[in-house]
């Protein structure tokens, strides 16, 4: 476990010395001293990730477990959905959901991760809303469950057509995980939590480690010749060709899982007609936009080379005054040789082909609205 530092000063994961050992240009991000990129740099880095393993460090991030009272799983589960849209009563042992948590409004607080590990439930959660995120389930779940940060654990990330080769060499089990189940697994010696998910549309894994065991975890990983470090610079870069969203940017409190193209999260069961139908923060509004929204999170294919950045206006004719969306992400994808970007627009503009506009430099250029994501994910369902 990292040790505690004075207040204001950038906080280490437990893989810190690992990153500065490698090379790594260390960044502030999310009160975390992290790394950007290797000295291979950030489009070599994405392009290993997609052609071999890339191994990241996301140790910054927030475990919960959040622990029935009564000893019933169901119990947490029930409490749990108080808070957030998805069906956690029908997650089944060893599996995990995405999700998000909202507010009387219907914006997202946060998008998580909610695993059913047995007799307890292992949230994973953003970052830089990790301590808001506990305090909000403690306020609202006290009653039935007990949420403790797992501060004594590292998590880590290998993703890449080769993330099961080499995760198999250590454990062999795991190649009989299919995308989004959840173990146990003993990885040198150590019990640690495995899921078949990750953040960049590919196949692998992520590996929740005990702090004290992470950077020999990470040593044995590399040394396979698949493998290399990714930091964050490419991590941003592979999750936009995924279409995946990046809370504070994509996501936010003003922000539904409607508009956001998240509908497919709320579970069958907490939607009009179902089991549990509603009962969570903002569900008249989520509930009711599903007939309809004002607007709507696309992909978008700038003409010609220039990326465009978050926050630039999209216009739906070429000389309109007034924008009628905004993009939320932008960069150039690297596995295309393209800029690609997200953003949200009226849903007479949402239609994959239809041309909107930003402004750049002063000048009017043409987007054109694009199926997510850019590039296919390969996830194992199978």
């Amino acid at each position: 476990m990292s040790e505690p530092r004075p207040a204001g000063e950038l906080k280490h994961t437990p893989l810190h010395a690992l990153h500065v050992r490698l090379g790594g240009r260390m960044v502030p991000f999310a009160g975390y001293d992290m790394p950007v990129q290797y000295s291979s740099g950030i489009i070599k880095e994405h392009l290993h990730t997609r052609t071999a393993a890339g191994l990241f460090d996301v140790s910054h991030m927030g475990q919960i477990a959040l622990r029935p009272r009564s000893g019933h799983i169901a119990d947490a589960a029930r409490a749990l959905e108080a808070l957030l849209p998805a069906d956690i009563l029908g997650l089944a042992p060893g599996r995990q959901r995405y999700t998000m948590f909202t507010n009387d409004d219907g914006g997202i607080l946060d998008d998580l991760m909610v695993a059913n590990h047995g007799d307890h439930l292992i949230l994973v959660v953003n970052a830089a809303r990790k301590v808001f995120d506990e305090t909000h389930l403690r306020s609202h779940l006290s009653a039935a469950c007990s949420a403790e940060p797992l501060l004594d654990r590292a998590l880590l990330a290998l993703q890449g057509p080769a993330a099961e080769a080499v995760l198999e060499t250590l454990a062999p089990e795991v190649s009989a995980l299919r995308f989004m189940d959840v173990r146990a697994v003993t990885l040198l010696g150590a019990t640690c939590f495995v899921s078949r998910s990750g953040y960049t549309g590919e196949d692998g894994f992520e590996i929740s480690a005990p702090a004290n065991v992470a950077e020999p975890l990470c040593d044995a990983l590399l040394r396979h010749p698949a493998v290399a470090p990714i930091g964050l610079g490419a991590r941003d870069s592979l999750r936009l060709e995924a279409g995946l969203c990046l809370y504070g940017a994509d996501l936010d409190e003003t922000t539904t899982p409607v508009e956001a193209a998240l509908d497919w999260t709320i579970g069958k069961a907490r939607r009009p007609g179902g089991e549990r139908s509603g009962g969570f923060p903002g569900a008249e509004i989520i509930l009711r936009q599903l007939g309809g929204v004002t607007r709507q999170r696309v992909g978008l294919r700038p003409e010609g080379r220039a990326p465009v950045r978050a926050g630039a206006p999209l216009f739906r004719n070429e000389d309109d005054a007034a924008p009628g969306g905004v993009v939320t992400s932008g960069g150039f994808a690297v596995s295309l040789n393209v800029p690609v970007a997200m953003g949200y627009v009226p849903p007479d503009t949402a239609a994959p082909g239809t041309r909107v506009f930003t402004e750049l430099r002063g000048k009017r250029l043409g987007m054109i609205v694009s199926k997510l994501p850019f590039v296919p994910a390969r996830y194992k369902h199978r």
